[in-house]
């Protein structure tokens, strides 16, 4: 949620911490970085080595490699622009860590359109809030401290899952156990199309909807069903904007981890496709979502390299990746480079936020954060590596 209301500050044993206030998921993310990291190296095949040769070696395979995948990409809208011009130098596909959520809410919005709000809209307009078939506070721990303002007359309506014991304020919970497509059915149908209904709860709600002065529809796509996710995205934008025909409201998708967002924003604008798209200076960019997922690729045994970027965690390679083939890990300083027997260069990178500065666009995907580095270890950022193995491979 990129909450712009905490500070970091290096502790006596040089770890660092938020004094306040209090955000579980933070705590655990903080775990993970220590004064171990300013002695992190680059390594090939699991040895120490020096950047120039750590960078020698990934541009080697880079350069002989023909159908080449971009993976994870968790990194910040820099890194996002960098990776794309070696990307295009390459003939690289890009796919996120979370493309198939990326995935899911891109073809519903293609597809359909969206009636989008921000956190600051929710929180000064909205006075009934309806969170669809989700728990918000299990993965965003402020969402509520953040996105409901306890002053104001708000009401929280669950549907299809139960309530959310962080909520802050009045809140009850309609058809917890029911299906989600056999509500947004038959909620869609009464909508959108005047439709009687035997649902009781789902009419009397949306006379509630009808009634207020703003209504907020909180999802979140990487818990909703995850076959045919795209269409009950599809489903809720389309109630959405039914109700907009004599009300107002607005749909918020709790999603953009790791910088999915910023690097979703970054590679649309820079080539009009969103991640899962081939791109190359020297023939047509190719984008599709089912062929270009990460997992379909290296089950296939589709690509001959691969370059994981994971500047905010220790992400583990894919287990479905092939032993033997190539891989540069542009990586969070702790992260555990396995064994293999393919040639593996890994390199550790700064996080933005952490120890660079950077920038990432927020949940709502209107603002962008401006990031301050939180401690003094120099570690490359991904953006620098990215334009150092780009620089090798433009035309001399």
């Amino acid at each position: 949620m990129l909450c712009d209301d905490i500070t970091l500050a290096p502790g006596e044993d040089q770890r660092l911490a938020a004094p306040s206030p209090a955000c579980p998921r933070l705590e655990a993310s903080l775990a993970s970085y220590g004064p171990q990291d300013a002695s992190s190296t680059p390594a090939i095949d699991g040895k120490s080595t020096d950047l120039p040769s750590a960078l020698s070696r990934a541009n080697a395979i880079l350069s002989a490699a023909r159908r080449p995948l971009f993976g994870a990409l968790a990194t910040d809208v820099t890194g996002a622009r960098a990776l794309y011009e070696l990307a295009a130098h390459c003939g690289a596909i890009l796919d996120h860590l979370h493309g198939d959520t990326l995935a899911d809410s891109n073809r519903a919005l293609q597809d359909r359109g969206a009636f989008f709000t921000t956190l600051s809209e929710v929180r000064s307009r909205a006075d009934l809030v309806v969170v669809f078939a989700c728990t918000p506070s299990q993965r965003y721990p402020r969402f509520y401290e953040r996105a409901i303002d306890n002053e104001r007359d708000v009401s929280i309506v669950f549907v299809g899952c139960d309530i959310d014991k962080a909520a802050n304020t009045r809140a009850e919970s309609i058809m917890p156990d029911a299906d989600p497509f056999d509500t947004l059915a038959r909620w869609s149908a009464h909508v959108e199309g005047g439709r009687p209904i035997s649902v009781a709860e789902l009419v009397a709600l949306t006379e509630r909807i009808v009634r207020a002065h703003y209504t907020a529809f909180i999802y979140e796509p990487a818990t909703l069903p995850t076959k045919h996710a795209a269409l009950a995205i599809e489903a809720l934008q389309r109630i959405v904007k039914a109700v907009n025909r004599t009300a107002r409201a607005g749909a918020l998708a709790l999603t953009g981890d790791d910088g999915a967002a910023s690097v979703n924003q970054t590679i649309t604008w820079l080539s009009g496709f969103p991640p899962r798209t081939r791109v190359t200076y020297r023939q047509p960019l190719d984008h599709d979502a089912h062929r270009y997922r990460t997992e379909t690729l290296l089950r296939r045994g589709e690509i001959d390299a691969l370059l994981w970027v994971a500047s905010f965690a220790p992400e583990p390679l894919p287990a479905s990746l092939a032993d033997d083939v190539p891989a540069i890990i542009l990586g969070h300083p702790s992260t555990d480079v396995p064994a293999r027997t393919g040639p593996t260069v890994f390199i550790p990178v700064a996080t933005p936020g952490i120890d660079s500065g950077g920038h990432l666009f927020r949940v709502d995907t209107s603002v962008v954060a401006r990031l301050v580095a939180a401690r003094d270890i120099a570690l490359p950022t991904v953006a620098s590596i990215a334009s150092q193995l780009a620089q090798a491979r433009r035309p001399q």
